[in-house]
């Protein structure tokens, strides 16, 4: 004679995650069996796969386009608030490279690393990346690869790029990858 009346405990695993879920019990039933992903799902993970791959190509490219306005604006003069053509500060500079790249960011140095969501670290920087300096984010740099970066460093001097030494990773304090 079946049991009927109370709660009864049973799995079930959709696109690999196990879920438990609590129900009147009727009868006793047999377990679901596990079945494999239906043509769809793999479809579908193979379609996020490629669009991913795709937003990063997409931002690749946009990092380089960022960096190369960057070293065409070598030499240009530092200019407090400047967000040029032709004289910059140091957030000017990098959000003036990336929106020749089709991304537009926020003004300040502290509003563009609240904003860029995908955060990165010193060792993990790549060409195109946002580097910030010291503990308030007051100063930022358009990292070039290869050690090296380019920044409008302050007052009465110019654009330049510069080897990031022990002095900038003692004072670097985060980074972001805009573009995605």
């Amino acid at each position: 004679m079946p049991f009927t009346g109370g709660i009864a405990l049973t799995a079930t695993s959709a696109l690999g995650v196990s879920l438990l879920a609590a129900g009147p019990v009727t009868a006793a039933a047999a377990p679901p069996a596990r079945t494999a992903a239906a043509p769809q799902q793999v479809a579908l993970v193979s379609a996020q796969a490629k669009v991913s791959q795709a937003r990063k190509a997409k931002q690749k490219q946009r990092a380089a386009n960022a960096v190369s306005y960057a070293y065409k604006q070598i030499g240009d003069p530092y200019r407090y608030g400047g967000t040029g053509p032709g004289s910059w500060d140091c957030s000017g500079l990098a959000g003036g490279s990336w929106r020749k790249a089709g991304v537009k960011l926020p003004r300040t140095t502290t509003q563009i690393y609240k904003a860029v969501k995908h955060k990165v670290s010193w060792k993990g920087a790549v060409k195109g990346d946002l580097l910030f300096f010291y503990s308030g984010k007051s100063h930022m740099g358009v990292y070039v690869g290869n050690g090296y970066m380019i920044h409008a460093p302050s007052s009465g001097k110019r654009v330049k790029k510069i080897k990031l030494n022990g002095y900038y990773k003692r004072n670097f304090s985060g980074a972001v990858r805009p573009g995605y």
